[in-house]
Protein backbone atom coordinates (compact mmCIF):
# COMPACT_ATOMS: atom_id res chain seq x y z
CA UNK A 1 0.00 0.00 0.00
CA UNK A 2 1.29 3.32 -0.92
CA UNK A 3 1.57 6.13 1.66
CA UNK A 4 -0.52 9.84 0.58
CA UNK A 5 3.36 11.69 0.21
CA UNK A 6 4.19 8.62 -2.19
CA UNK A 7 1.19 9.05 -4.14
CA UNK A 8 1.10 12.63 -4.36
CA UNK A 9 5.23 11.96 -5.66
CA UNK A 10 4.15 9.72 -8.05
CA UNK A 11 1.60 11.83 -9.18
CA UNK A 12 3.86 14.79 -9.66
CA UNK A 13 6.57 12.63 -11.70
CA UNK A 14 3.81 11.27 -14.09
CA UNK A 15 1.96 14.70 -14.81
CA UNK A 16 5.93 16.23 -15.41
CA UNK A 17 5.93 13.56 -18.39
CA UNK A 18 2.07 14.01 -19.44
CA UNK A 19 1.05 17.40 -18.03
CA UNK A 20 -1.61 18.04 -15.71
CA UNK A 21 -4.85 17.70 -18.01
CA UNK A 22 -3.79 14.27 -18.95
CA UNK A 23 -2.35 13.10 -15.71
CA UNK A 24 -4.39 9.97 -15.24
CA UNK A 25 -4.90 8.29 -11.37
CA UNK A 26 -5.21 4.93 -12.88
CA UNK A 27 -1.78 5.75 -14.50
CA UNK A 28 -0.39 6.98 -10.94
CA UNK A 29 -1.94 3.53 -9.98
CA UNK A 30 0.05 1.91 -11.90
CA UNK A 31 3.32 3.23 -11.69
CA UNK A 32 3.11 2.67 -7.84
CA UNK A 33 1.88 -1.17 -8.58
CA UNK A 34 -1.46 -0.74 -6.37
CA UNK A 35 -5.28 -0.28 -7.31
CA UNK A 36 -7.53 2.87 -7.61
CA UNK A 37 -8.93 1.66 -4.70
CA UNK A 38 -5.28 2.76 -2.69
CA UNK A 39 -5.20 6.00 -4.57
CA UNK A 40 -9.07 6.78 -3.30
CA UNK A 41 -8.15 5.62 0.48
CA UNK A 42 -5.70 8.99 0.54
CA UNK A 43 -7.49 11.30 -2.35
CA UNK A 44 -10.94 11.46 -3.37
CA UNK A 45 -9.98 13.12 -6.75
CA UNK A 46 -7.43 14.27 -9.01
CA UNK A 47 -7.96 17.86 -7.35
CA UNK A 48 -7.16 16.58 -3.74
CA UNK A 49 -3.84 16.18 -5.29
CA UNK A 50 -3.30 19.67 -6.05
CA UNK A 51 -4.91 20.18 -2.53
CA UNK A 52 -2.35 18.12 -0.80
CA UNK A 53 0.60 19.79 -3.28
CA UNK A 54 -0.96 23.30 -1.63
CA UNK A 55 -0.63 21.88 1.66
CA UNK A 56 3.16 21.19 1.35
CA UNK A 57 3.65 24.74 0.55
CA UNK A 58 1.61 25.68 3.57
CA UNK A 59 3.66 23.71 5.46
CA UNK A 60 7.06 24.64 4.05
CA UNK A 61 6.04 28.54 5.51
CA UNK A 62 5.01 27.32 8.79
CA UNK A 63 7.96 25.32 9.71
CA UNK A 64 9.86 28.95 8.13
CA UNK A 65 7.96 30.33 10.92
CA UNK A 66 9.97 28.59 13.27
CA UNK A 67 13.54 30.49 12.66
CA UNK A 68 14.76 32.11 15.13
CA UNK A 69 15.68 35.18 12.88
CA UNK A 70 12.57 35.82 12.20
CA UNK A 71 11.12 37.84 15.14
CA UNK A 72 14.13 39.96 15.36
CA UNK A 73 13.14 41.26 11.29
CA UNK A 74 10.32 43.73 10.55
CA UNK A 75 6.33 42.65 9.73
CA UNK A 76 7.24 43.17 5.88
CA UNK A 77 10.69 41.47 6.27
CA UNK A 78 8.77 38.27 8.08
CA UNK A 79 5.90 38.31 5.57
CA UNK A 80 8.82 38.18 2.33
CA UNK A 81 10.58 35.28 4.49
CA UNK A 82 7.32 33.53 4.68
CA UNK A 83 6.10 34.07 1.37
CA UNK A 84 9.57 32.91 -0.08
CA UNK A 85 9.54 29.52 1.64
CA UNK A 86 6.35 29.16 0.39
CA UNK A 87 6.92 29.41 -3.20
CA UNK A 88 10.46 27.98 -2.68
CA UNK A 89 8.25 24.37 -1.61
CA UNK A 90 6.54 24.68 -4.92
CA UNK A 91 9.65 25.31 -7.01
CA UNK A 92 10.66 21.67 -7.67
CA UNK A 93 7.16 21.67 -9.98
CA UNK A 94 7.08 25.17 -11.13
CA UNK A 95 5.46 24.55 -14.65
CA UNK A 96 3.37 21.94 -13.17
CA UNK A 97 1.39 24.38 -10.77
CA UNK A 98 0.83 26.84 -13.25
CA UNK A 99 -0.89 24.22 -15.18
CA UNK A 100 -2.68 22.70 -12.00
CA UNK A 101 -4.15 26.73 -11.28
CA UNK A 102 -5.60 26.76 -15.44
CA UNK A 103 -7.34 23.02 -14.64
CA UNK A 104 -9.08 24.62 -11.24
CA UNK A 105 -9.84 27.82 -13.55
CA UNK A 106 -11.56 26.13 -16.33
CA UNK A 107 -14.89 27.05 -16.90
CA UNK A 108 -17.08 24.13 -16.13
CA UNK A 109 -14.61 23.71 -12.78
CA UNK A 110 -16.98 25.80 -11.06
CA UNK A 111 -16.26 23.60 -8.00
CA UNK A 112 -13.14 23.40 -8.20
CA UNK A 113 -12.78 27.53 -8.36
CA UNK A 114 -14.36 27.49 -4.88
CA UNK A 115 -11.71 25.56 -3.48
CA UNK A 116 -9.40 27.97 -4.84
CA UNK A 117 -10.92 30.98 -3.36
CA UNK A 118 -10.91 28.93 -0.09
CA UNK A 119 -7.20 27.89 -0.72
CA UNK A 120 -6.23 31.82 -1.14
CA UNK A 121 -7.60 32.33 2.33
CA UNK A 122 -6.37 29.36 4.04
CA UNK A 123 -2.78 30.30 2.82
CA UNK A 124 -2.93 34.10 3.11
CA UNK A 125 -4.36 34.01 6.99
CA UNK A 126 -1.66 31.02 8.11
CA UNK A 127 0.70 33.97 6.38
CA UNK A 128 -0.64 36.44 8.33
CA UNK A 129 -0.27 34.00 11.68
CA UNK A 130 2.95 32.90 10.78
CA UNK A 131 3.98 36.28 10.25
CA UNK A 132 3.28 37.24 13.78
CA UNK A 133 0.36 39.67 12.55
CA UNK A 134 -2.56 40.94 15.42
CA UNK A 135 -4.66 43.14 13.93
CA UNK A 136 -8.50 43.10 14.54
CA UNK A 137 -11.74 44.16 13.21
CA UNK A 138 -11.26 46.77 10.14
CA UNK A 139 -7.15 46.75 10.71
CA UNK A 140 -6.95 43.00 10.11
CA UNK A 141 -9.78 42.60 7.35
CA UNK A 142 -7.95 45.55 5.41
CA UNK A 143 -4.72 43.99 6.45
CA UNK A 144 -5.96 40.74 4.93
CA UNK A 145 -7.11 41.79 1.69
CA UNK A 146 -4.18 43.64 1.08
CA UNK A 147 -1.95 40.72 1.85
CA UNK A 148 -4.09 38.84 -0.55
CA UNK A 149 -3.47 40.67 -3.35
CA UNK A 150 0.21 40.69 -2.57
CA UNK A 151 0.13 37.08 -2.65
CA UNK A 152 -1.68 36.93 -5.37
CA UNK A 153 0.40 39.13 -7.13
CA UNK A 154 3.45 37.95 -6.43
CA UNK A 155 2.31 34.19 -7.02
CA UNK A 156 1.15 35.02 -10.86
CA UNK A 157 5.10 37.14 -11.10
CA UNK A 158 6.24 33.70 -10.10
CA UNK A 159 4.62 31.56 -12.28
CA UNK A 160 5.40 34.18 -15.30
CA UNK A 161 9.23 33.30 -14.95
CA UNK A 162 10.13 30.05 -15.89
CA UNK A 163 13.47 30.91 -13.69
CA UNK A 164 14.27 33.79 -11.39
CA UNK A 165 16.67 34.30 -9.08
CA UNK A 166 15.50 34.97 -5.10
CA UNK A 167 16.84 38.68 -5.04
CA UNK A 168 14.39 39.10 -8.29
CA UNK A 169 11.40 37.56 -6.59
CA UNK A 170 12.29 39.30 -2.93
CA UNK A 171 13.38 42.79 -4.85
CA UNK A 172 9.55 42.18 -6.69
CA UNK A 173 7.82 41.23 -3.49
CA UNK A 174 9.14 43.85 -1.64
CA UNK A 175 7.45 46.15 -3.48
CA UNK A 176 4.39 45.00 -3.52
CA UNK A 177 4.61 44.97 0.40
CA UNK A 178 5.51 48.83 0.63
CA UNK A 179 3.22 49.40 -1.46
CA UNK A 180 1.12 52.84 -0.29
CA UNK A 181 -1.66 51.18 1.16
CA UNK A 182 -0.07 47.95 2.65
CA UNK A 183 2.44 49.86 4.43
CA UNK A 184 0.35 51.44 6.29
CA UNK A 185 -0.75 48.60 7.67
CA UNK A 186 2.34 46.90 8.40
CA UNK A 187 3.12 49.00 11.49
CA UNK A 188 4.97 47.00 14.24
Amino acid sequence: MASSAQILDTALQVAERSGWERLRLFDVAAALGVGLEDIARHYRDKDALVEAWFDRADAALLARARGADLPALTPAGRLEELLVAWLGALAPHRTLTGQMLRYKLEPGHLHLQVRGLMRISRTVQWWREAAGRNGVHLARIGEEGALSAVYLCTFAHWLRRDREDEAALRAYLRRRLHSLPLACLLRP
